[in-house]
């Protein structure tokens, strides 16, 4: 792969491009969709996923335990399958409601005042659950140290995300963010990284950054795979970029799934952390470190790559892939979406979704586009406000 600049020609659109509502809603039911088909195999091997499953899984499956799922370790009690969205989704739709809010873009400050108080004070239907709760109950560890962190210690917002593990779980929600600023990845990498800081550190919050610029290419006219991986390693820094470089390259020499399982892991295990057993990270896993990257981003790019941005093979070639595959499988899915419309989804697939996590699926992307049609409205405006104060500045005598 060669290294894009950062200010590349968009390519043109065509005349079937995609409208701006399509990609939202694309980008979000692909993400949601992701999600749910991920999260009963999460944690799992590709050997032990082909095991359970007696092959590839093709599409919605149950819980890994069955109807033990209730108290069947390590999952309990969350009812992971059966097309339940899992907290990926939760936080995604909860960012779009501070955008809802703000109606403009965002910073650290926005998740303190805005997105804290939403997973504390609100209660909403859970899937995995069953049960209406506050979303806080259901979020892990790394998304509750927000409330630690920014609730009860009073930190800093633009700091507080410093001595959180180092993982996805900031990046795992960052579309919306891409897509407000759909087709400049560069702003959507920059407001991505504010708000992040609330919430992680080092290649944690880098991966946010990256994730939204992503997005944000993969919304332009014309996006293809190739364009949105070169879009993001024209910003993408230290480890994080070498691991989406290695990845990519690898996943250029493959257009079978099946093939391509075994060798991203290859290219990504340098930069990984956590180890070979997910399960039992090693001492090192999930510190700050300029040399390292997370592993969910550069694999669902690499799988971007592999599934030629069919939203089918990319996407199960992530939910295949085991480990965090529902964070894999949600960044894949919001890529293919933002690039090709919600007819990219498959409709059984997010309607089945939709109607088992007794969610509306379509609702936060209507919701945001109108946002962000304010927010470029907007920016228009200032932008011109500058030109025109800049212009005084440069021709004053």
């Amino acid at each position: 792969m060669t290294t894009a600049t950062a200010n590349a020609a968009t390519p043109p659109a065509s005349p079937n491009s995609p409208s701006l509502d399509d990609r939202f809603t694309g980008s979000l039911v692909g993400a949601a969709v992701g999600d749910a088909l991920g999260g009963p195999v999460e944690g799992y091997t590709p050997e032990q996923i082909v095991e359970r499953h007696g092959g590839r899984v093709e599409g919605i499956v149950g819980p890994w335990n069955g109807d033990a799922w209730r108290t069947a370790r390590p999952i309990a009690p969350y009812h992971k399958g059966d097309g339940h969205i899992t907290d990926d989704t939760l936080l995604t739709h909860a960012l779009v409601r501070v955008y809802g809010v703000v109606r403009d873009h965002l910073d650290a400050y926005a998740v303190a005042e805005h997105l804290v108080p939403d997973l504390i004070s609100t209660p909403r239907w859970i899937p995995e659950l069953e049960a209406e709760a506050l979303p806080l109950q259901r979020i892990f560890l790394a998304e509750k140290w927000l409330v630690h962190r920014l609730h009860y210690g009073h930190n800093d917002p633009r700091e507080a995300g410093v001595g959180n593990i180092v993982n996805c779980g900031a990046a795992m929600y960052m579309a919306p963010v891409g897509l407000v600023n759909a087709a400049d990845p560069e702003a959507a990498y920059h407001e991505a990284l504010d708000i992040a800081g609330a919430h992680q550190s080092s290649y944690g919050r880098e991966a946010a950054g990256v994730f939204a610029a992503a997005v944000a290419a993969a919304a332009a006219p014309g996006a293809t795979p190739a364009s949105v991986v070169e879009s993001v390693l024209a910003l993408a820094k230290d480890g994080t970029q070498a691991a989406i470089e290695a990845v990519a390259e690898t996943a250029v020499r493959h257009t079978d799934v099946e093939s391509a399982l075994a060798p991203l892991r290859a290219a990504i295990a340098p930069f990984d952390t956590v180890g070979p057993d997910y399960r039992a990270p090693s001492l090192g896993a999930r510190r700050p470190s300029r040399l390292h990257s997370i592993e969910e981003l550069p694999i669902a790019l690499g799988m971007l790559l592999v599934g030629g941005g069919d939203y089918r093979r990319t996407v199960l070639a992530c939910v295949n892939y085991g480990r965090d595959c529902d964070s894999i499988a949600t960044m894949a899915g919001a890529l293919v979406g933002a690039m090709h419309g919600e007819s990219a989804v498959p409709g059984d697939w997010a309607d089945r979704v939709g109607r088992a996590s007794r969610t509306d699926l379509r609702a936060p992307a209507a919701e945001l586009v109108a946002v962000a049609r304010e927010i470029h409205a907007r920016d228009l405006t200032r932008r011109r406000a500058h030109e025109a104060a800049f212009a005084a500045l440069a021709d004053a005598r």
